[in-house]
Parts: structure tokens; sequence; C-alpha cells
């Protein structure tokens, strides 16, 4: 038996940032050192938390959102509740 093993390479990115105060600069390297990690990963870390959104989006949180903007009420969504219990889901088929 043959295996084969594929390696991707994800493209990484550089940021320069230029003109950083001396203050800052020490400031990042004492919280890298508690951190157990380097500068450069500390500051790495920094970036990524603040531009990652604070909580994931959920599908039917978003829906439900656009219901309410659109001015949607419980009774408006009644008749689908009903053909959605009525009808019975045929089982996927795969073949």
């Amino acid at each position: 038996m043959r295996f084969a093993i594929i390696l991707l390479d994800f493209p990484r990115h550089s940021v320069t940032i230029r003109n950083l105060s001396d203050e800052a600069h020490r400031a990042l390297k004492v919280r890298a050192a508690q951190h157990g990690r380097s500068t450069e990963a500390e500051m790495r870390d920094i970036l990524e938390a603040a531009v990652r959104p604070t909580q994931r989006v959920k599908l039917g949180t978003l829906l439900s959102a656009i219901g309410r903007e659109a001015g949607l009420t419980e009774a408006d969504m009644r008749p689908f509740d009903r053909l959605r219990d009525e009808i019975p889901t045929a089982p996927m088929s795969f073949e």
C-alpha cells in the first residue's frame, strides 16, 4: 500500500509597524515575557484578538433578527409552521 503526504502551504502575511514608541515596545516585550512567548508572537496574538468577532453569529439568531427587522410576528409564521408539521419529509436518497 502506498501513501501520499500532501503539504499545504498557506501564505502568511507580514506587517511592519513603524514609529512605535520605546515605551510601547518595552511594554510589549514585558507582556510577551509574562505570556512566555516572543514579542512577535505577542503582537500577532493581540492583532488576531482585536479583529476576531467577540462571538460567532449563529444562523438561527441571524434569521430571527431578519424577521424582526421585516416586522414579522408569530402570527405571520403560523402557516409555515403548519406546513412544516403536516408535510412529511421524504428520506434522502444517495443512489
